[in-house]
């Protein structure tokens, strides 16, 4: 397993984290605890997980009973800000200290140590969201903080403000970011690089679509994401991605290579990408993932999947 340093902050982190939004759900606490299990025996340090997975909280839970002694040994990365019911929802001061107290509850641990807005809180100026977030570090229950989803402009204006106020910054940024996912590269990825911010990239596999299990024409797999959620079956299945993945497969194949370690390795590539955050439900998932990164593209390949990508 390779290490990274989490942007420009003293956190270290393994290039393959685990997203721990399927525990509690789509995984039971029997399942979730042979995925942590493997993950821990695969070297895998970083554990994300947020309030609101696993039914509000059923994550969160499902980790803090598990974990025990191994708690020490691994970055424990969760998050705060969607919707928990009404009224506990958003980036105030008043949830901030009341969503905290919950998560390191159901955690069963004294620290967090990496705390993340979800999502932006338009109601909320961000100077009170990092006041609260500065506390929490001054406490000693989180020991950095980072944000999920938040636009350039946002992940900028949060970057000044805590120049400006001398408050705790923002070292991660955690967004949807894959070969056919591309949106961050516009603004999002230039700004992280220029204020020395780490990228957790989530759905490196688009859901599925770059595991290579889909096939265009063919009867989509029983049991899996794209196949149950129409929703993600629009976003993701679109004649544009069909035609990337064909031919980014096809490349692969002449490179003795699956589309799957091609996903994993391009981001792995990119100097901003400290962990790759990805979902799992079987151990065999979490041995794939860790095998993928050891793909070292060349500069040539790298050029080659940009021509794909661009045309």
């Amino acid at each position: 397993m390779e290490y990274r340093q989490l942007g420009n902050s003293g956190l270290t982190v393994s290039l393959v984290g685990i997203g721990c939004n399927n525990f509690g759900g789509r995984a039971d606490a029997t399942q979730s605890q042979i995925v942590i299990k493997k993950a821990l025996d695969l070297g895998i340090t970083l554990f994300d997980t947020a309030d609101v997975y696993g039914g509000k909280g059923g994550s969160e839970t499902i980790l803090g009973d598990y974990l025990g002694e191994n708690r020490q040994n691994i970055v424990l990365a969760t998050k705060f800000g969607w919707d928990m019911s009404e009224t506990d929802k958003g980036a105030s001061r008043r949830y901030i200290m009341k969503a905290v107290h919950s998560s390191l509850k159901r955690l069963k641990t004294d620290y967090i140590d990496l705390y993340q807005l979800h999502k932006p809180d338009p109601k909320t100026p961000i100077a009170e969201t990092l006041r609260a977030m500065n506390d929490l570090v001054k406490a000693g229950a989180v020991r950095y903080i980072g944000c999920s989803n938040l636009k350039s402009w946002q992940v900028v204006e949060a970057v000044y403000t805590a120049k400006e106020l001398g408050l705790e910054g923002f070292i991660s940024c955690q967004d949807e970011y894959s070969l056919v996912q591309r949106n961050a590269e516009s603004e999002l990825l230039p700004a992280m690089k220029a204020y020395g911010l780490g990228l957790l990239p989530y759905f490196p596999l688009a859901s599925g679509l770059l595991s290579g299990k889909y096939k265009q024409g063919a009867p989509m797999p029983e049991g899996a994401r794209l196949t149950k959620s129409q929703g993600l079956a629009n976003e993701y299945l679109t004649d544009k991605n069909w035609a990337i993945v064909e031919k980014l497969t096809a490349f692969c194949a002449a490179h003795n290579h699956t589309i799957l370690e091609l996903a994993f390795s391009w981001l792995a590539a990119n100097p901003v990408t400290s962990s790759i955050i990805a979902g799992a439900t079987k151990p065999e998932q979490i041995e794939q993932n860790v095998a993928a990164v050891s793909w070292q593209l060349t500069s040539s390949e790298l050029a080659e999947v940009q021509k794909i990508l661009d045309a």
